[in-house]
């Protein structure tokens, strides 16, 4: 079996080797021939297909990593003070009434009522919370590189909106005045809801594990659905996008529907440079194929594939992260943010809920499930996000 590591080697051979034949194969105008395209692009599809596998065995060590933790650490030196027991959610108690809860079983220690869920359910464990939320990283690209907070209500983010201004004063002259003005931005909660269905004969089996597929499928769907909305939510009952014109900063307009080099270098430059620290690419894959055979003025690649285990690729040395749900390059789209997306700010409030529903579906031998989740999303300081916007010309 090939290691992560001996995957990425290969994939940047395959890359260096669609390099030189695209180079090889370039005429005098820049362009290449169609058949010459093709075997490119097949190039570039197995290089796609290597980055896949790289992934999902990043994903599956993580997963080893986390299940090989040892369940207990020898004594080394002078033993600590007693652990103290968990309570309220975090308790094993809990989370063994919520399991029989699930499967409609009797609870036993009769703690769920500690935290009911005014929509008929109950607040999901800590350990399960924690199941959910790590899956949700592994479906959402954006709480990877937004900022996440926990609200108990609705947020309201103070921002400056005009700064105090210095001035040269002769002596014993009026100092000039200048007022400091602040706006707001509000983290509210918007609901998001999934429902799944388990068989009963699937209930009824003890090897199966419930709450990892209930914790796994909840954060498929609501990765997906929280993804699409960071990225073009238009914030009516749900989070406001990055991509949007209520987003970040549209600093580049291109002159076509087209992206170029000199585009992308613009659009680093139009961001300022406190933020470009910590600033990284967010776009969607098809645009990185077209932004694969581009070069810049000393002939070198804009995009070089990692290497390095958890190291995304990168675009003219920033991180470059993708997504399905950012906008395609076409007229008067907007197809590529640069920033420090700590400036994206998600809010989740509360916890998770999971309810159970057995008279729904019990005439097709199953019992549905339904999770609930309130969360908002926006970006909070324009500025820290730079957006390129395509031109109309043909």
């Amino acid at each position: 079996m090939n290691t992560i590591l001996e995957l990425r080697e290969k994939r940047n051979k395959v890359w260096n080797t669609a390099k030189d034949f695209l180079d090889s194969n370039r005429g005098a105008d820049g362009t290449v021939s169609q058949e010459a395209a093709a075997q490119y692009e097949k190039m570039e599809t197995d290089m796609v297909n290597l980055g896949k596998e790289i992934d999902r065995l990043e994903r599956q060590a993580a997963y080893d990593l986390e299940l090989n933790k040892a369940t207990s650490q020898p004594v080394t030196n002078t033993p600590a003070a007693t652990e103290a027991a968990k309570t309220g959610r975090a308790s094993n108690e809990y989370k063994e009434d919520f399991g029989n809860a699930l499967r409609n079983r009797k609870p036993i220690h009769n703690v769920l009522s500690t935290s009911p869920d005014s929509d008929g359910g109950y607040l999901v464990p800590v350990e399960f919370e924690r199941q959910i939320i790590k899956g949700l990283d592994e479906y959402n690209v954006i709480r990877r590189i937004a900022k996440v907070v926990n609200t108990n209500a609705e947020r309201k983010i103070p921002i400056a909106a005009d700064r105090a201004v210095a001035f040269w004063t002769q002596e014993n002259a009026a100092i000039t005045e200048t007022m400091m003005t602040f706006s707001q931005k509000s983290l509210d909660a918007y609901k998001l809801s999934t429902l799944a269905r388990v068989s009963i004969e699937l209930l009824q089996d003890s090897m199966f594990n419930l709450e990892a597929y209930i914790a796994e499928d909840f954060a498929r769907a609501f990765g997906i659905a929280e993804e699409e909305a960071f990225c073009i939510g238009d914030g009516a009952d749900k989070p406001t996008g990055i991509f949007t014109a209520d987003g970040g900063t549209v600093g580049v307009t291109t002159a076509t529907a087209a992206i170029s080099t000199d585009n992308l270098i613009d659009l680093i430059y139009a961001l300022k440079s406190p933020y470009r620290r910590n600033a990284v690419f967010l776009m969607r894959d098809i645009t990185v194929s077209a932004i694969r055979k581009l070069k810049d003025s000393n002939g070198q690649y804009l995009w070089q594939p990692s290497v390095q285990a958890g190291e995304p690729d990168r675009l003219l040395g920033y991180r470059l992260y993708t997504s399905p749900y950012v906008p395609v390059v076409e007229a008067g789209a907007l197809p590529v943010a640069f920033g420090d997306f700590n400036h994206y700010w998600i809010g989740d409030r509360m916890g998770r809920t999971v309810q159970r529903l057995n008279e729904l579906f019990a005439g097709n031998g199953q019992v549905g499930f339904i999770g609930n989740q309130r969360v908002d999303a926006k970006v909070i300081l324009a500025e820290g996000i730079q957006l390129m916007q395509t031109g109309t010309a043909p």
